[in-house]
């Protein structure tokens, strides 16, 4: 994956250079390695720090184009009750009513809709994302880390980037006034992705 950051109508900037021929070798079906990647989440916390955490179990799959980027799709699900950030009672806070509430809405899950070519090393991959049931539209800006073949034969591609997005567009409202003024955990939400993806054999 990469960079998600909450856009809805942004043009594709011009002058973009050439692509390169040897991604056309790329092209085909991958499947995200959750071993060897992170989702996580930055907030803003009691206005003066930040919470870091991330989520632990999550799928994902990539159609990489290489020749023709604005065919490349993707389409990630994530267990809302995999939420972690190091601290129980907070995590259980988040799992419940007032954020995520993971047992009722157990899957968070963004599916692109189109994509583009930005620059030398980056796209853009325009989506849906849904949390608790709700619906909105979200851009990606992926970073091309590179392409490997590790040692047990698994051909590999990377992707890394950040977003922001505003929580209460996803009805993640909760929140308590602070007695300074202000209130304990920002609206605004920073998303980072490292993502490493693995080829699939098409006869497997």
């Amino acid at each position: 994956m990469g960079i998600f950051t909450r856009r809805t109508e942004q043009a594709v900037p011009r002058n973009v250079p050439a692509a390169d021929p040897a991604l056309a070798a790329l092209t085909g079906d991958y499947a995200i390695d959750a071993a060897h990647s992170s989702i996580g989440f930055t907030v803003r916390h009691a206005m003066v720090t930040n919470v870091r955490g991330s989520f632990g179990d999550y799928s994902g799959s990539l159609h990489l184009d290489g020749g023709d980027p604005s065919r490349s799709t993707a389409s990630i699900d994530v267990k809302t009750a995999s939420v972690d950030t190091g601290i129980g009672d907070r995590d259980a806070h988040l799992r419940g009513e007032d954020f995520f509430a993971a047992e009722q809405f157990p899957l968070m899950a963004f599916r692109s809709t189109s994509a583009a070519r930005i620059g030398a090393d980056t796209y853009r991959m325009t989506g849906d994302l849904t949390i608790k049931d709700v619906t909105r539209p979200l851009s990606i800006d992926l970073e091309f880390g590179g392409a490997a073949t590790d040692p047990y034969g698994n051909e590999r591609v990377g992707f890394e980037g950040t977003a922001e997005i505003l929580r209460s567009d996803w009805g993640l409202t909760w929140n308590a006034a602070l007695e300074a003024g202000g209130v304990m955990v920002s609206d605004k939400v920073k998303l980072t992705f490292d993502i490493s993806a693995v080829r699939q054999n098409p006869a497997a």
